[in-house]
C-alpha cells in the first residue's frame, strides 16, 4: 500500500492521521517494554515519535514497512535519550510531608548541649572531675575513686548530686 504524499501547505496531516491509526498500537507496545511499562513516559514517547513523523513527513519513504522501521527506531531513539537524561541529573521525587523536606532541625540539640555546658561550669572541680573520670574517660566508679583518691562512695555521690543538676536544668529548659 503506496501513502499519500505532501500537501501544499506543509507536511501531511493525512500521513500522521494514518500513522497513529496504523502503528500506534504496535508503537505503544513497544515503547511500553522500552520505557519498564512506565505509561506516562511511553504515551509522551508515543506522541513524540508521530510529531516527528509529522515534521519529517516530506522526507519519510511512504512504504508503510519503512514507516514502522522508522517510528520504532525514532521512539527507541527518544527512549534512549530520556533514560540518558535520568542517569545524567539527580531523580525528582515529589514530596509528600513538607516536614520531611530540608536539613533536620538540630537546634534542641544545640541547646541542649548549651545547657549542659552551663550547668558542668557551675559544678566544683571534684562534681566536673568525677563527671570527667567516668562520663567522658569511661572509667568505673572504682577507677575514678582511684584516680581521685577519694573513697568510691564519694564519686558516687559527686555524680548523683551533679547529675540531678544536669536533669534539672534540662526539664527547665524543656
Amino acid at each position: 500500500m503506496e501513502i499519500t504524499g505532501m500537501t501544499r501547505n506543509g507536511p501531511d496531516e493525512e500521513l500522521v492521521t494514518m500513522l497513529y491509526h496504523q502503528f500506534r498500537e504496535r508503537l505503544f507496545s513497544h515503547v511500553l517494554r522500552l520505557t519498564n511499562y512506565d505509561r506516562q513516559w511511553t504515551e509522551d514517547v508515543v506522541q513524540e515519535t508521530l510529531i516527528r513523523a509529522w515534521q519529517n513527513s516530506a522526507t519519510l519513504t511512504r512504504e508503510p514497512g519503512m514507516l514502522r522501521g522508522w517510528l520504532l527506531t525514532v521512539a527507541r531513539r527518544i527512549v534512549i535519550d530520556g533514560w540518558r537524561s535520568r542517569q545524567a541529573r539527580p531523580q525528582e521525587v515529589e514530596l509528600l510531608r513538607p516536614e520531611m523536606a530540608g536539613c533536620p532541625d538540630e537546634t534542641d540539640q544545640s541547646l541542649s548541649v548549651m545547657v549542659i555546658v552551663d550547668v558542668i561550669s557551675r559544678l566544683s572541680n571534684e562534681q566536673r572531675a568525677a563527671i570527667y573520670q567516668t562520663y567522658v574517660k569511661g572509667h568505673t566508679v572504682r577507677e575514678a575513686a582511684k584516680i581521685l583518691q577519694v573513697p568510691e562512695g564519694t564519686v558516687k555521690s559527686r555524680l548523683h548530686k551533679s547529675m540531678r543538676l544536669i536533669r534539672n536544668a534540662l526539664q527547665e529548659w524543656t
